[in-house]
């Protein structure tokens, strides 16, 4: 019961969920005018490839790299005379404490933001640089929660949740009024849904101007809470995992979110993280944009032909963050790359004697694909001894060049495997499928994580 009494937020009540309005949105908009980017709303450059007219919502523009700014600015500015006095707190992984932590500052609120230790040390120097009192508390979100909430009784300061207070969603909305100002005549707009806040505010907007305009929802499918919600007629909590999309990885919607959204959004997609690592990779070359996983969700979901029926017609992705961790930036550019084939993996045995290695280095080079690692074994090499197995990373132009390359390494080698194929070529002495070295083969990947 202490926990229960400790964990109530009123602003954010089961019992009793608070629907926003659009009249919520347009004052936010005004309120917050003078302190948010009016970030730019661009044609891409992927639009001929994938058959449509694609839009980019670039928020990822704001001072702090995200579109949390809106409705923390929202917020702060609603406090009584005396809350703004005492302060505000919160619990966040990144996204929402930066926001906060930058307007407070701004607004002259003290603040305070609760971290979970998993939480990047580049996002908890960013809220420091802001002037919040950054606590390290907690192995996940759900503990570093109930510590904030628990500081916000007895300090005496307000506590702003993130994506399910109205005054966050409200604020969050003000996305939608821009892109019917940009885009008036848009036909759709694919929203990420992490806790729900972004899509309820965006779809009370948009739908409000032009009830025809589609609002599609998109979640990773390591987070379907939304999907989830919607299936359950009610937020339910789903199973906590790692994702790219770290600013999705919320397991139960707001309530006031849900209330909100449900009705006025058309319908929920759900993208893997193979296709978020090509959309990540896509925006870098293409647009020269560097997205957060959450961000590139919209475009995860073009790319993975989940959208057909929007052929021809004018559609926004919303590039809602780009606060993304450098390494793992790396990582998925790399995933990405191996998911469109043009970065390989594969072994073969070759010759140990003298200039057996340069030969396959040869043979590679002579059809252009270029070598970015190169390793041997010879210990646990089977059958003979003058053999020395060769593991090869390679990058290659695509599908097409790779086959080649494959083509190539079958016509001159007997023992050879490529990652990620089960193929017919993986040794002429195994032609009719399989592996020579099956039980060695790493084959066997999950193929809906790249």
């Amino acid at each position: 019961m202490v926990s229960q009494t400790i964990e109530f937020d009123p602003m954010c009540d089961k019992e009793n969920p608070q629907k926003i309005s659009f009249e919520d949105v347009s004052a936010a908009a005004y309120r917050i005018q003078s302190g948010i980017v009016k970030t730019p709303c661009v044609k891409s450059h992927m639009s001929a490839i994938y058959g449509m007219d694609i839009y980019l919502k670039n928020d990822f523009l704001q001072h702090t790299g995200s579109f949390k700014e809106r409705g923390a600015r929202n917020a702060l500015l609603l406090l009584s005379a005396e809350a703004k006095q005492l302060g505000v707190i919160s619990a966040s992984l990144g996204n929402h404490s930066q926001g906060l932590s930058y307007h407070a500052n701004l607004l002259k609120i003290p603040t305070t933001v609760v971290m979970p230790n998993v939480a990047p040390i580049m996002k908890i120097q960013k809220c420091q640089s802001y002037g919040a009192n950054v606590i390290v508390h907690g192995n996940d979100m759900k503990e570093a929660k109930y510590h904030a909430m628990l500081l916000a009784k007895e300090r005496g300061l307000t506590y702003i949740n993130g994506y399910d207070h109205p005054h966050i969603m409200a604020g969050q909305g003000t996305v939608g009024l821009e892109i019917m100002e940009q885009v008036p005549d848009v036909d759709a707009v694919l929203v990420p849904v992490g806790g729900g806040g972004l899509l309820a505010g965006v779809a009370t907007a948009i739908k409000h101007l032009k009830p025809h305009v589609l609002i599609y929802g998109v979640e990773t499918e390591k987070f379907p809470s939304m999907e989830q919600a919607m299936k359950h007629n009610e937020p339910v909590s789903v199973e906590i995992r790692s994702t790219l999309a770290d600013g999705l990885a919320v397991p139960t919607v707001g309530y006031n979110a849900f209330l909100t959204a449900k009705p006025i959004t058309d319908k929920l997609l759900t993208v893997n993280e193979e296709w978020l690592a090509r959309a990540i990779l896509r925006l870098v070359e293409h647009e020269k944009y560097v997205v957060e996983g959450g961000g590139a969700v919209g475009v995860a979901a073009i790319m993975a032909g989940l959208v057909p029926e929007l052929a021809n017609k004018k559609v926004v992705c919303i590039l809602s963050g780009g606060n993304i961790d450098t390494t793992i930036l790396g990582r998925c550019l790399e995933r990405g790359l191996a998911a469109e084939k043009r970065l390989a993996k594969f072994k073969v045995t070759v010759s140990d004697r003298p200039g057996g290695i340069a030969e396959l280095c040869r043979n590679i080079a002579s059809i252009g694909v270029s070598i970015k690692d190169i390793m041997q074994e010879r210990a646990w090499v089977f059958g003979d001894i003058f053999s020395v197995e060769v593991k090869v990373v390679c990058e290659t132009r695509g599908p097409e060049h790779l086959d080649e390359l494959r083509a190539l390494i079958h016509k001159n080698y007997k023992n050879f495997y490529f990652s990620g194929y089960n193929d017919k070529m993986c040794g002429t002495d195994n032609l009719n499928g399989g592996c020579i070295e099956e039980a060695k083969c790493d084959y066997n990947i999950d193929k809906t994580n790249p």
